[in-house]
């Protein structure tokens, strides 16, 4: 099983950033996937979160609006799209298949919103 986040990076407050997660190892289409992020001294905390149809969706309160999660099941990847960030969204960010059995974790990748 894996699944490997991509496209973090340092951007400047007010952009954009896209993240990938890409899928392997399990049947995609059985889970819920979500994205997750940490930053230092705080617990790791919903951003979004998306049904295996992709028709039921529900964002964190501090990034409704700005940002936008969607998967594709025909590729096995599941995407945010990062809008008007600000610096309170620097941190680790982690993609999460889920389902009743269990879940799968990806090691991340940081995002850095800096002037």
């Amino acid at each position: 099983v894996q699944l490997v986040e991509s496209g973090g990076g340092l951007v400047q407050p007010g952009g954009s950033l896209r993240l990938s997660c890409a899928a392997s190892g399990f049947t995609f289409t059985s889970y819920r996937m979500s994205w997750y992020r940490q930053t230092p001294g705080k617990e790791r905390e919903l951003v979004a979160t998306i049904n295996s149809g992709g028709f039921n969706i529900n964002y964190g309160d501090s990034v409704k609006g700005r940002f936008t999660i969607s998967r594709s099941n025909a590729k096995n990847m599941v995407y945010l799209q990062m809008n008007s960030l600000n610096p309170e969204d620097t941190g680790v960010y982690y993609c999460k298949a889920s389902r009743a059995l269990g879940d799968y974790w990806g090691q991340g990748t940081q995002v850095t919103v800096s002037s």
